[in-house]
């Protein structure tokens, strides 16, 4: 082992030591903890806190090939206990200053308790140095342990806090299946208790365990085995049983996590239209909100039945022109910026989307789209004598939305046109030389993403019955942009699991809202480090990222 290495230890363990300290400090830390994974024993705020030491002592030896086992056990030892430095020296300050909440208002004693696990200042000090040096220990351990064993602890890990942290979800979906002391065993007044921890840890490492030493390869002789027409039945098969699924998932959610599934849903609609602009097209479009706001304005406008209802026309005749109308504003942007690209490109389309919400607060517009105070009592969608007006019934409305959307990228993706946005990704110059348009294949990107947009903004507007200017900001475009990044660029199934991690996610832990940016910052951080081709991506990214990891392990 190297100074080197003891060096890069000592660096990394104090900078999750300042991750700590920072996310106690701005209370982060405090706030999280009222949220219990398992009842009475491990909560979130712990998980925060404890992440630190573990992740330091998982980099310190990530790479490190000329040291032992004695010696990564070592430099995790060292960064796991300058992790808890700076938390210590936090917790002594109150000591000295006990008045530090007049410039540190979070730094609590509920927070100091946190940290000191109940305990006095130094005795409380000296167990979090003990528990954060085990935690260092445990990260670098990671790369000593044999996969066999450590895959399926870490899977058990995660499965265990996973389902801990949607605990709410689950008691909502379980509690009418479920007796009244099933319920208690399983589920406490927060989180899940030890005996759902535990057979979730055992179920886990054992499905882990299966499918490594045989179910993988059986499942996979099994589809190898398969006829063409078996294959062809067996994908019919598992697309007929999710349509069913998601036909009766209303039925088992409820009405909240239906209204919750209902906003994921519109992101998943705005994701797909954007993911055409940017992932297959390579056009970088920060105004997509723009779109947005036209789709839901031209539908306000044409269904409301308030003072600024024009026509008092159905949903369903609106609807055509509100897309029509988002189409035609996704034409009129392609056309100024045809020969921009990159950072200009994407200057331009922020512009464009600002001026739509500085318009839409005008006193310019405002006999007409409402300005500040916005349109009110929009129409719901109608069906002879029903009326859509429950989560459940915008739910299939979104879902077809959504449906439809996935299918038409899915049948451009691989056409002739889809095959010319992906070569002007590529290279713009490459592409015209090859003889493609670049002038159509742009507005058409432009043109159908805005689509898409445009009936989320439709749908948004109905579902809500008004619509207000401060509902297109910015940060919808930023959102959906980043759903896109997470889930995988150019990737459908991408941006299903983009859209359930940054959009579904945060709802289910609405209380923690204050630092949903915060969050959204550190994910992009974390995912452009360790994931940079996101969760789900396609398999042309895939190779695109690996393609040197390949070629190096070919060589070996």
């Amino acid at each position: 082992m190297s100074q080197l290495n003891l060096r890069n230890a000592a660096r990394v363990g104090l900078l999750a030591g300042v991750v700590a300290l920072s996310v106690s400090a701005i209370g982060m830390v405090e706030s999280f903890d009222q949220r219990d994974l398992i009842t009475d024993l491990f909560t979130l705020g712990q998980l925060l806190l404890f992440s630190a030491p573990l992740v330091a002592g998982y980099m310190v030896t990530k790479g490190v090939r000329d040291a032992d086992n004695g010696a990564a056990v070592l430099l995790g030892l060292v960064s796991g206990v300058l992790t808890a430095v700076p938390p210590i020296a936090l917790i002594l300050l109150t000591l000295i200053a006990p008045n530090i909440r007049n410039a540190l208002v979070n730094v609590s004693p509920a927070l100091i308790s946190i940290l000191t696990f109940g305990a006095s200042q130094i005795i409380g000090s000296l167990i979090l140095a003990v528990i954060m040096a085990v935690l260092g220990v445990i990260g670098a351990a990671i790369h000593i342990v044999p996969e066999a064993v450590r895959k399926p602890i870490l899977y058990g890990f995660g499965w265990t806090l996973g389902l801990g942290m949607l605990s709410d979800v689950l008691l909502n979906i379980l509690r009418p299946l479920l007796g009244r002391s099933l319920v208690r065993l399983f589920f406490g007044t927060k989180g899940i208790t030890f005996v759902s921890a535990a057979i979730i840890f055992v179920l886990s490492i054992a499905i882990t365990i299966w499918w490594q030493s045989g179910g993988q390869s059986q499942y996979e002789a099994r589809k190898a085995s398969l006829s063409e027409a078996q294959a062809k039945r067996s994908r019919q098969i598992s697309i007929g049983a999710g349509i069913v699924a998601l036909l009766l998932l209303p039925l088992i959610l409820g009405t909240y996590l239906t209204e919750v599934v209902d906003n994921v849903g519109l992101f998943i609609l705005m994701g797909l239209g954007l993911n055409i602009v940017v992932g297959f097209a390579g056009l970088l479009d920060l105004g997509y909100v723009a779109f947005f706001a036209i789709g839901a304005y031209v539908m306000g406008i044409l269904t409301s039945q308030g003072d600024l209802g024009i026509i008092d026309m159905s949903f369903w005749l609106a609807l055509p022109i509100s897309v029509a109308a988002a189409v035609t504003a996704g034409v009129l942007l392609g056309m100024p910026v045809l020969r921009m690209r990159g950072d200009y490109l994407a200057i331009v389309t922020l512009g464009f989307g600002e001026i739509i919400r500085v318009m839409a607060t005008s006193d310019l517009l405002k006999p007409y789209i409402g300005g500040a105070q916005g349109i009110l009592q929009i129409a719901k969608p109608t069906s002879g004598s029903f009326t859509m007006v429950q989560p459940e019934h915008f739910y299939y409305l979104i879902l077809a939305g959504a449906g439809l959307a996935v299918f038409v990228s899915w049948r451009l993706r691989d056409s002739r046109l889809g095959r010319q946005w992906m070569a002007l990704r590529e290279d713009e110059d490459v592409a015209e030389a090859m003889g493609i348009n670049l002038v159509s294949t742009k507005l058409l990107a432009f043109g159908i993403g805005a689509a898409f947009s445009g009936l989320a903004g439709a749908i948004f507007a109905t579902r809500l019955s008004s619509i207000f200017p401060h509902s297109f900001n910015l940060l919808i475009s930023i959102n959906v942009l980043s759903l896109i990044i997470v889930g995988g660029i150019g990737s459908l199934p991408g941006v299903v699991v983009g859209a359930l991690v940054l959009v579904g996610l945060p709802e289910l832990l609405r209380e923690f809202a204050q630092y949903r940016l915060l969050l959204y910052g550190a994910l992009m951080i974390a995912m452009m480090l360790a994931r940079p081709e996101g969760l789900w991506p396609s398999s042309i990214t895939r190779r695109e990222f690996h393609a040197e990891d390949e070629v190096v392990g070919g060589v070996q």
